[in-house]
């Protein structure tokens, strides 16, 4: 048994601590939770590195307050990658994935009152009570009512919120990689797409902008600073752009092709004169009197480095041998590598931010220039979406803000197994996709044609 389902094998045995108020783990719509002789496609896991587009049974209402949605679009994230490569704990083979959505409602429950049949939404990746001592701040990511995971809590010291499509870790709910899809508490976490926003730029509202725009503000990016952003992909890349919303005077980018490339591409011109990249492949690390991503900080930044720094890759990827090993070993969970980038590289008394996904604990961690050099390392979190959609939706109302600038392909679900193998190797420029069924409205202006795997 792989190591991710006998994880949740044991948090079977151990039991939930009971403190959800909306039915954990139905990662599927097998048995009570599907309509007999019903289907749909969905992608799901099968096992570390294999993933399959499947038909499975759809959703049925099976709470009050669920709302059932026809999905018109999902993407694929960096951090699915996680769960493709079996990182993240407690998939079970057949668990549906996908936690950014967006579609029209198809039916809703008895209890839900705001969110209407036949109107076009977006679904926040959390899944939020709404009434408990985070959601009344809008820090929905917390949530304190829809994860009983006891190892989270065990691991963590507390669970974050339930999340679609994610792992029985953080509730076991199907995602929304599939034509069809529950959403518990509907009436919270759904946002109404108005009529002059289409599904192409409404979608990342569920995850990628407001994880981005999060990252950039909780870190603390002020005018005239200088900002490091580590790891080019699309959280990575409007983490820059709300950067320079933001007043940094510089955005640099540590990452390699292609995607160095895409962002060069895709940058704002009128910003042109604030971007720097640097390919970490072709320096050093580690303790070496060569060139290394530190060493080119500080000469990008006056000597001194930058005034923050942003992680938006994760903590799954060792660049060193002691590293690799102490992964593959299970000596460790993250690779402190980046962090310790992070914090050697920023000026002293700078700000260094986590957004990368990170499960659990890491070795060789540069505590003693944290410490020495007053740096403060900053747990961006899982971002609370319910606190920044419709501040980032008014954004995309008004033209400021763009969300097709990172976004690469158009693709159909049928083909997603073959997508996230690409996205995976990073083939064919891949950066974001929007994925499409067919319930999807004809393409808005700007999208990419559709590519066909």
């Amino acid at each position: 048994m792989a190591t991710s389902q006998a994880a949740y094998g044991v948090e079977k045995a151990i039991g939930h601590d009971g403190s959800s108020i909306t039915k954990q783990d139905v990662s599927n719509y097998s048995g009570d939770a599907g309509k007999e002789g019903e289907t749909m496609k969905a992608l799901c896991w099968m096992g570390k590195n294999t993933v399959e587009v499947r038909d499975v049974p759809k959703p049925k209402i099976i709470e009050p307050n669920d709302v059932i949605l026809k999905v018109t679009g999902s993407t694929v994230c960096g951090s699915d990658l996680h769960l493709y490569h079996g990182t993240i704990i407690q998939l079970n083979k057949g668990d549906i994935l996908g936690h950014e959505f967006c579609g029209i409602v198809d039916e809703v429950g008895s209890a839900v009152t705001k969110v209407k049949k036949g109107k076009r939404y977006v679904a926040s990746f959390q899944i939020a009570c709404g009434d408990c001592f985070f959601c009344k701040q809008k820090l929905s990511s917390q949530c304190e009512r829809t994860n009983s995971n006891t190892t989270a809590r065990a691991m963590y010291g507390g669970q974050t919120a339930g999340m679609f499509g994610y792992s029985h870790f953080t509730g076991g709910f199907a995602g929304g990689q599939a034509e069809y899809v529950r959403v518990p508490l509907g009436d919270v976490n759904l946002l109404e797409i108005p009529d002059d926003v289409p599904d192409e730029k409404a979608l990342y509202l569920s995850d990628v902008l407001a994880t981005s725009y999060n990252a950039v503000h909780d870190t603390a990016v002020y005018p005239g600073d200088q900002v490091a952003i580590f790891g080019a992909g699309p959280i990575g890349q409007m983490a820059g752009v709300f950067a320079i919303k933001a007043g940094a005077t510089k955005v640099i980018f540590i990452d390699t092709e292609p995607r160095l490339t895409f962002i060069k591409q895709r940058w704002p011109a009128e910003h042109a004169d604030k971007l720097e990249l640097v390919d970490y492949k072709k320096l050093s690390f580690g303790v070496t009197n060569k060139p290394t991503v530190v060493s080119k900080l500080k000469e990008l930044c006056g000597g001194r480095g930058p005034d923050a720094a942003i992680e938006c890759a994760a903590g799954e990827y060792a660049k060193g041998w002691m590293h690799w090993l102490e992964l593959t070993l299970g000596a460790e969970t993250d690779t402190s590598e980046i962090v310790n980038e992070m914090i050697e590289g920023v000026r002293s008394f700078g700000r260094c931010g986590i957004t990368g996904v990170y499960v659990g604990y890491t070795n060789h961690f540069n505590i003693g220039s944290l410490m020495e050099r007053g740096i403060r390392l900053i747990g961006n979190g899982q971002a609370p979406v319910h606190k920044y959609w419709e501040e980032l939706l008014k954004m995309i109302q008004s033209g400021e803000l763009d969300p097709l600038q990172m976004v690469s392909h158009r693709v159909r679900v049928e083909d997603l197994d073959k997508v996230y193998a690409k996205f995976d190797k990073r083939e064919d420029g891949m950066q974001k996709v929007f994925v499409e069924t067919k319930f999807s409205l004809p393409a808005c202006e700007g999208s990419p044609k559709l590519t066909r795997y």
